[in-house]
């Protein structure tokens, strides 16, 4: 994350952070960027990441991005929140993944209506041109 704020920065770009106290507390939060709020615990965190946000992007990543991908592929499925759902699939990073949710479509365990929510591409212009509404 702190490789892509950097970048985001360096091209002029804004940056908010949204971390818990407990990661400030060992000195992994990043200095430089344009606003850092600091909240109580990870539920904190991604609630206000999703209120911030005006789309959500997974890109390759650990544990944490695929929770937090799976928590906001959720909230859209059970209608809390609207906004665009993508993966930026790099290299095929999620191909075994988007392969075991198709699994899970052909087994009746997802609707087919949900597994369309996400948007995915291997190029980043590509991806958000098409995360975006019509008009």
């Amino acid at each position: 994350m702190g490789v892509l704020a950097d970048a985001a920065l360096a091209e002029g770009g804004q940056v908010t952070g949204v971390i818990p106290r407990m990661l400030v507390d060992r000195e992994i939060a990043h200095q430089g960027l344009t606003e850092l709020r600091i909240v109580g615990s990870m539920h904190e965190r991604k609630a206000l990441m999703a209120d911030l946000s005006d789309a959500f992007i997974a890109m390759p990543g650990g544990f944490g991005t695929l929770d937090e991908f799976c928590e906001i592929l959720t909230w859209t499925q059970l209608g809390l929140q609207q906004k665009p759902i993508g993966m930026l699939n790099v290299g095929g990073y999620f191909d075994r993944l988007l392969d075991a949710f198709d699994h899970a479509v052909a087994e009746q365990f997802v609707k087919r209506k949900h597994r369309d929510m996400i948007v995915t591409d291997n190029d980043v212009s590509s991806l958000i041109a098409r995360m975006r509404p019509p008009g």
